[in-house]
């Protein structure tokens, strides 16, 4: 090796020294002639580059033989590229135009590449630098920037992800539904709610679109679709190094690094990793509760054999293992029960104390342990091939899912519930091929097919354990044989299940331009689903008895239960747009759709009348929806947008999620209601008021309610009445605010210098506000979440290129506030909260190459 260092190095150094001589000078100004002081000049795709001084000139030493292309850029100027082939004998004069315009936001939900303006959808559309900067690194961050989206998670697999108050239940999942909300990566749709709750990995756009989309996309969307466009590998060299550090020992390392391989081939590998500490406090314990603990690693070959032809191999695997998605005992609800069914009597009878009565003091005293156990990852396989005036698309994938939690559901120290666990394995295979392009002049589309199957099953079981005071409550007479020494000490059921799905769709749409300004969209979409259930659930544990009062006393907590059940349905939906583009300003469109969710499954346990298993609950309807909605993009200035939208929504036989007393329920179970109707009015704009600064906002009204729901369960303070069901037509749907808002904005400074290295200066602000909604499927005076509001914060340095920092706080007001409101199982009045993080504030370091 040191022979060869030798003989190597005079070579070596020549070539630099030679090559260094190989300046290239020049100056950077506006149209009026003055200098751009700390313009960026950078040889594209290396790392050589240097910055104009207060006079606008720079000396670059190449380092490099041409031919190559030379860019310059500078915040609040249109960027430059300029082709070398020969190195210039004299100074370059080089001029930047001003960029006070808004950026034009382009977008692909139409499968094809358009403004944001121009599209005849409402969409709301985040850069992967805006969530980066705001920190919103997960879905349950992004509802922040959004507020017509929202999530509920009291962990990753009982997650629901809606647009408008509608898409998925609301409260614990039950698997067998399908969600409402599409949520696809790179054009691959994943199936299951819990990859909503995972770490963003190097994203380069979010699309949210609000109102059905099955025209469009290859799974049916009843609601809306969240369409997540990754960084894809660039044939330019480029890397990009991130770390954050913040106050609960709050620790985040994003990296990604892309270039070529071959002169066909660029590969792209991305990793994300977050830890931080818990926010609750097991008192029992002495150990912190909630904390972050996720990895997450994305992989992509790009092969391009020419500007026709392209092929993306992608691979990612992301996991979850915290010791978190703890809930808080949050209050008291009387119920109708006898005095002593009351959960105030039961804990004075147990002799039991909470640790603290207001959630906020973070205090708990579990005595299960809390695991949530979230592993998720795939590989996709997308061609794109250009025929004739359009582009043929195939995504092929295929997906995984592992969940392996362990929770507490009494939410309290007692030995109640002792083991709730549902360890599960999905897997996911999907096919999409679909052909977007012109027919005519005047007439252009896409067309497309696509496929599902699904299998879903325990791992091996789900078991439920009850403990030594699971007697008293249970307890629902005074006999004396509920206190046998033993009866309930262990005693559980384990369910075995296996649901297996297949859906396939054939859905297009077509745009017409009637004339410049009128276009017609017709869509339309066949859709055919199949699931098969087979569901046993068999009891086990407690004490060995033959005498039947005690047998029944048993049976009155878990009963066996068994059932196989398959259903398959076929259907037509629909849409049809009227678009009217009045001026380059002014884009108006007006739409009419049908939509629906497939038929579903119970998968939580079935309900039981007078000892009886409900077992015609075990399939209930499809959901049929019809879906109007009217708005107006406009463009008011160059420095301006504002739109509006109204819609309205109408469902029948909403699948809803319902609570039941029954602790061998207590995920709850599946029903419909009759009649559902949404409707709201939504507005946003944005403003850049010069090249220093930009805001933006949003403002959503959202009014949802049960028109006809005659036979829903009552709320958890009615439990114990004569009856256990209730009419609630006209009650309000859960999980949706009247209003919610969102304000945020950036200032920028002119210029700036940190080592050496000019940039800008920034101060940013984001603001979230949300009203008062309902946690509860049956309008409860209980399960309210009252109104907050969130402001978070970020101040620091921004540079082109190089290196970035800024301090940053979330909730910097430190807003105590609820996410979601649990019942306990069992239904005794006690009920959980799911908190929002209190204060958090770091600070963050980015290097860019």
């Amino acid at each position: 090796m040191k022979k060869v260092l030798q003989l190597f190095l005079p070579l070596w150094l020549w070539t630099n020294l030679a090559l260094a001589q190989q300046v290239i000078e020049g100056s950077v100004k506006d149209a009026d002639g003055n200098p751009v002081v700390a313009a960026t000049i950078v040889i594209k795709g290396t790392t050589i580059h240097t910055n104009a001084d207060q006079n606008g000139h720079f000396g670059l030493s190449a380092r490099k033989d041409p031919p190559f292309v030379l860019r310059i850029s500078s915040v609040g100027f249109k960027a430059r590229e300029i082709q070398i082939t020969q190195l210039p004998a004299s100074p370059l004069t080089i001029l930047l135009e001003l960029d006070n315009n808004l950026s034009e936001v382009v977008v692909t939900a139409r499968r094809r590449s358009e403004t944001a303006q121009e599209v005849s959808i409402p969409i709301s559309v985040i850069s992967g630098a805006a969530v980066e900067d705001a920190g919103a690194f997960n879905v349950n961050r992004v509802k922040e920037l959004v507020p017509t989206v929202q999530l509920y998670s009291s962990n990753p697999r009982n997650t629901t992800l809606n647009i408008r108050g509608l898409g998925s239940t609301f409260g614990l999942t039950n698997d067998g539904i399908d969600p409402g909300v599409g949520f696809y990566v790179d054009g691959v749709y994943y199936a299951r709610p819990a990859a909503t709750t995972l770490d963003f990995i190097d994203i380069e756009q979010i699309e949210v679109l609000r109102g059905p989309q099955g025209t469009l996309f290859g799974k049916n969307t009843t609601a809306g679709a969240f369409n997540i466009t990754t960084r894809a590998p660039s044939f330019t060299p480029g890397a990009n190094f991130e770390v954050s550090y913040g106050n609960y020992g709050f620790i985040q390392s994003k990296t990604s690094v892309t270039g070529p391989i071959s002169s066909k081939l660029a590969g792209r590998l991305s990793f994300s990793g977050t830890q931080r500490d818990g926010v609750l406090y097991n008192v029992a314990t002495e150990k912190p509760l909630n904390n972050l603990n996720n990895l997450g690693f994305r992989g992509q070959l790009l092969f391009k054999a020419n500007d026709n032809f392209k092929v993306t191999l992608a691979g990612d695997a992301s996991s979850q293992n915290p010791d978190g998605y703890a809930q808080v005992f949050a209050g008291v609800a009387p119920t109708l029960r006898s005095e002593y069914r009351q959960f105030e009597q039961i804990i004075k009878d147990l002799d039991y104390n909470l640790p603290s009565r207001n959630p906020f003091d973070r205090l708990v005293d579990h005595d299960s342990p809390w695991r949530s156990g979230n592993d998720l990852g795939g590989i996709s396989l997308n061609i794109d091939a250009n025929f004739g005036a359009g582009t043929l698309t195939s995504t092929t994938a295929w997906r995984y899912w592992n969940w392996d939690p362990s929770n507490d559901r009494d939410f309290t120290g007692l030995p109640v519930l002792s083991k709730s666990a549902a360890t599960s394995k999905h897997q996911q295979w999907t096919q999409e091929v679909r052909y977007a392009g012109n027919i005519s002049s005047s007439l252009s589309g896409v067309i497309g097919v696509f496929a599902i199957a699904q299998d879903l099953k325990t791992d091996p079981v789900h078991t439920e354990e009850s403990g030594a005071a699971q007697w008293r409550f249970s307890q629902s007479s005074t006999s004396t044989l509920w206190q046998t020494p033993g009866l309930f000490d262990g005693y559980g059921i384990r369910t075995t299940s296996r649901l297996k799905t297949f859906g396939a769709a054939i859905f297009g749409q077509l745009d017409w331009a009637i004339t410049d300004k009128l276009r017609l969209l017709p869509g339309l979409r066949y859709n055919y689903d199949q699931k098969e259930v087979d569901f046993n659930r068999q009891t086990y544990g407690g004490l060995q008895t033959d005498d039947p009062a005690l047998i029944a006393l048993k049976r009155a907590v878990y009963t066996d239960q068994a059932f196989a059940a398959d259903a398959n349905d076929k259907n037509f939906s629909g849409q049809l747009t009227l678009a009217y583009k009045a001026s380059t300003a002014i884009n108006t469109f007006a739409t009419y759709s049908t939509s629906y969710k497939p038929v579903g499954l119970n998968l939580g346990g079935l309900p039981t009348d007078n000892g009886r298993i409900m077992t015609e609950l075990a399939r209930i309807k499809p959901e049929y929806v019809k879906h109007i909605e009217a708005g107006i993009k406009t463009t008011p200035t160059p420095y301006s947008t504002l739109n509006v939208v109204f819609h309205n929504t109408n469902i029948r036989d909403y699948q809803a999620q319902v609570q039941t007393a029954e602790v061998g329920v207590n995920r709850g179970y599946l029903a419909n209601a009759e009649r559902v109707r949404v409707l709201g009015v939504e507005l946003d704009g944005s403003l850049k008021v010069n090249t220093n600064l930009t805001l933006n906002g949003a403002l959503a009204y959202t009014d949802g309610k049960y028109l006809t729901f005659t036979n829903a369960p009552v709320p958890l303070e009615e439990t114990g009445g004569p009856t256990a069901f209730k009419d609630i037509s006209g009650g309000i749907l859960p999980g949706i605010s009247k209003w919610a808002g969102s304000v945020s904005g950036e200032a920028l400074s002119n210029t700036g210098t940190i080592l050496g290295q000019n940039g800008r200066f920034f101060i940013a602000f984001d603001t979230y506000y949300r009203s008062s909604f309902s946690s509860s499927s049956s309008p409860s005076r209980y399960l309210n979440i009252p109104a907050y509001y969130l402001v978070n914060v970020r101040l620091g340095f921004r540079a082109m290129d190089g290196l970035s920092v800024f301090v940053w706080s979330r909730n910097l007001l430190d807003k105590d506030y609820f996410e979601q409101l649990l019942p306990a199982a069992g239904n005794v009045g006690h009920y959980a909260g799911v908190l929002g993080d209190p204060r958090t504030y770091g600070l963050t370091f980015r290097y860019k190459l």
